[in-house]
């Protein structure tokens, strides 16, 4: 079933609203429950809307996977030699999976493991400024699988993320706006897409099902449902960065703090796509992502998050950040 053209006019900033579901001004409105509802899963996925939200998310996740490539690049023999903290025959022994690739594996000479991590660092920082993004995708998320696949001991919640991003920019037009291939390409706007639609949508679904089961896995420990879970974080000197064992004499404020946590987690999937709701749980991921990076020593993972939350933000709101005209081209597949 085919959507209806989109509305090209020169000041249409097309935005991902709601969720899967069939809207009254559908005009499907007279059809069928199942027509109604095929219209509206087509158009969930597929209808054409501005890449701007797509190009921003690119631009920070070049800049996460260009930090990550440096780390690499200071000891690249201990992260991927075989001489390394994890020799290659041991590796089977730390993934989840029987069956695992990398191009460490062939290329395991010093100067080789060099090369490959230099080659994912120039595929960031071209991710990054949006130069031959198509290729510069690929090219980072092999590189960045390999070094996961390579070095399993290294990956935690930052690394997985990471790569969902990296996915989404490989499937959606990631260059087409905020990036050297769009000033190039095609002058100094860009067209709505419904490449970028799949490619926002793959983002925010996988970023619900995080949210969920996460929050879901939480509540198998009983301190969260005693509402103590956030004190342990607290105590915990390994991960503490910043003090905050002042709480200790406030247990009501960690036992709010601790539940809050929980329930926005569990809800995240519902929450997040209303209008209504939404602001509160982008502002409550805010505060959560960040309080980790700051309390824990996790910048990393909490950045990465907020990247990921990214995927739900209006372009006419991306665009009033940016002071951007609300303009955009005639659509494209």
């Amino acid at each position: 079933m085919s959507l209806p053209p989109p509305n090209t006019g020169s000041t249409i900033c097309a935005d991902l609203i709601s969720g899967p579901w069939p809207l009254e001004s559908s005009p499907l409105v007279s059809h069928s429950w199942a027509a109604l509802w095929l219209h509206a899963w087509n158009a969930f996925w597929f209808a054409p809307t501005d890449p701007l939200p797509l190009g921003l998310v690119r631009i920070a996740t070049g800049l996460l996977l260009a930090w990550s490539s440096t780390v690499w690049l200071l000891d690249t023999s201990a992260f991927f030699g075989t001489g390394g903290w994890l020799p290659a025959e041991n590796v089977w022994r730390m993934n989840d999976q029987p069956w695992q690739w990398s191009l460490y594996f062939p290329f395991s000479s010093e100067s080789a493991v060099f090369w490959v991590t230099l080659i994912t660092l120039l595929a960031a920082v071209l991710l990054t400024i949006g130069l031959a993004t198509p290729l510069a995708a690929v090219v980072a998320l092999v590189g960045f699988i390999s070094a996961s696949n390579r070095a399993p001991l290294n990956v935690f919640g930052f690394d997985d993320v990471l790569g969902m991003l990296l996915i989404g920019l490989v499937v959606g037009p990631a260059g087409a706006a905020c990036s050297v291939d769009s000033q190039l390409w095609r002058g100094r706007g860009w067209r709505l897409s419904s490449a970028a639609t799949l490619a926002i949508r793959l983002i925010q679904v996988h970023l619900c099902v995080i949210y969920f089961f996460s929050g879901c896995g939480k509540l198998l420990g009983a301190t969260w449902w005693e509402g103590t879970a956030l004190w342990g974080a607290i105590a915990n000197l390994q991960y503490r960065t910043l003090d905050l064992m002042w709480l200790a004499g406030h247990p009501l404020v960690v036992n709010v703090l601790t539940l809050t946590t929980l329930f926005w987690e569990v809800l995240y999937p519902v929450l997040i796509w209303p209008r209504l709701t939404r602001r509160l749980v982008l502002a409550m991921a805010v505060m959560v992502h960040m309080g980790i990076g700051l309390s824990m020593g996790m910048m990393e993972f909490g950045l990465v998050m907020l990247v990921a939350n990214m995927a739900f933000m209006p372009a006419s709101v991306c665009r009033k950040l940016l002071c951007l005209p609300v303009k955009v081209y005639p659509a494209i597949p």
